[in-house]
């Protein structure tokens, strides 16, 4: 019977090899350019906003405080008038990476695990790489994709961004059952 225990190196290698190509991903490689658009006019916007001091946090704009507000011809003239937005304020000054891609590793390490997890129920000692390859692959590409449609589902967010981050969890995915199979105890 395989442990958990005994897959930790299969999972610390495959965190730090999905943490490399997602690096490479995001920093070399031009796929992510266009995610986000330019906001027109984008300095009279922020010193329009600038006044406002909006705490770090998510925002819907505008925002009805109880359902039954929805039907109100006030809140029918705002959502008509617009501007309509979900929007995410970060905090002001320079951004600091180190603490999002210390959560980024863990979470890579989470993944991981939790996949290790489910093969050790289903997968045996000297299993062959493909079926090692098929358990692993499915579970990190729900783990790095599954829940990345809903953003474009229920927030409007881009489907072509949506879309090139699937297909980086799918590739996330490949390099975590590559070396899961590569390590699966024999």
């Amino acid at each position: 019977m395989i442990t958990l225990a005994s897959l930790w190196l299969p999972i610390l290698l495959s965190a730090v090899f999905v943490f490399v190509a997602s690096s490479i991903v995001h920093m070399a490689l031009p796929w992510h350019r266009s995610d986000f658009r330019k906001t027109p006019n984008e300095d009279a916007v922020m010193d329009a906003l600038r006044p406002f001091s909006l705490p770090p946090g998510d925002y819907l704009l505008p925002r009805c405080d109880h359902p039954s507000q929805l039907k109100s011809p006030e809140f029918s003239a705002k959502m008509e008038r617009g501007p309509v937005m979900i929007y995410t304020v970060l905090p002001n000054g320079k951004v600091a990476m180190g603490k999002n891609l210390l959560m980024w590793f863990i979470y890579l390490l989470v993944v991981s695990a939790i996949a290790a997890y489910l093969a050790t129920k289903t997968v045996a000692a000297g299993a062959t790489y493909h079926r090692v390859f098929g358990v692993i692959g499915v579970a990190c590409f729900l783990g790095f994709s599954g829940a990345l449609w809903q953003s474009s589902i229920w927030f409007s967010r881009s489907w072509a961004t949506t879309l090139k981050s699937t297909i980086d969890g799918a590739i996330y995915a490949g390099i975590a059952a590559g070396t899961f199979g590569w390590l699966w105890p024999r």
